[in-house]
């Protein structure tokens, strides 16, 4: 299991926001705006020349903390698989808060390429209560899934506090990938669109390094067009939504010509 998929040196990963889903509370009743919305950011990520797609029900709040109902799980299929057929971009897949069997049995059926775990291993305090990591059943189901998806677990998730203090050392950073068996890490801000400290991606770098893992480090939120050469100094790679909105609104469509505009300035740092 790899990122090979992602034919890319540092890629530049661009969230695709799903509107509300139906069963959530704000859905509007109109499932054929959904699938409207989906494409329409899909395209305009590949127009302005991201390099892989992640997917996520990012309208869903609030978020069930680990096991989200059925229908989302199909509604989310159907969505990525439209996906999938408009572009030729890899695809990623995020099921909130941390479902990440629902994620791989998504991923395992469009034949996405990899999965945002956003809890892998250990336990967060979170807006959903305490989220544990259930690695030991999501690697067995990728098992038997058969499934090529590379898992991307977050370290210090973003709108979240650890249950206790601990260093971000080389056993802290290898612990999701030697003994959660994840395929590389993701670092972010406090929350949605909140800029990662470059001394926390320093250190968590530092780390990968110190414990002789080949794992990409990737940025998970908070990247902008002024930031984002000086993120892919050390990052691995960066996943962004918010900077690449109109208006650098969260919720609002994507902005082609920002899309344009990050990637030009991520490809001047690659």
């Amino acid at each position: 299991m790899n990122l090979d998929a992602i034919d890319a040196e540092k890629p530049v990963v661009g969230m695709v926001h799903l509107p509300p889903l139906p069963g959530a509370p704000k859905y509007d009743g109109d499932f054929d705006a959904v699938h409207e919305s989906a494409l329409r950011d899909a395209r305009r990520l590949e127009a302005g020349g991201v390099d892989a797609l992640l997917v996520e029900n990012f309208g869903d709040a609030p978020f069930y903390p680990d096991d989200v109902p059925k229908h989302v799980v199909a509604s989310m299929t159907r969505v990525a698989t439209e996906i999938r057929d408009a572009v030729s971009l890899p695809l990623g897949i995020n099921v909130l808060r941390n479902d990440a069997a629902a994620a791989l049995s998504v991923a395992a059926a469009v034949g996405a390429a990899f999965v945002r775990v956003n809890v892998h291993v250990g336990a967060r305090v979170t807006d959903q209560g305490i989220v544990e990591g259930e690695a030991h059943e999501t690697m067995r189901l990728r098992d038997r899934l058969d499934s090529d998806a590379a898992v991307l677990a977050d370290l210090d998730v973003k709108h979240s506090a650890p249950l206790a203090e601990r260093p971000v050392d080389a056993e802290a950073v290898a612990e999701p990938v030697q003994r959660g068996l994840a395929e590389g890490v993701l670092v972010s801000g406090a929350g949605t669109g909140h800029e990662v400290a470059g001394d926390h991606l320093e250190a968590v770098a530092r780390a990968r390094d110190e414990a002789g893992l080949d794992a990409p480090v990737l940025v998970g939120s908070g990247t902008t067009r002024e930031n984002v050469a000086d993120l892919l100094a050390t990052a691995d790679g960066v996943v962004v939504g918010t900077a690449l909105k109109e208006g650098g609104e969260t919720t609002n469509p994507v902005d082609e010509a920002r899309v344009a505009e990050l990637v030009a300035a991520a490809d001047d740092a690659r």
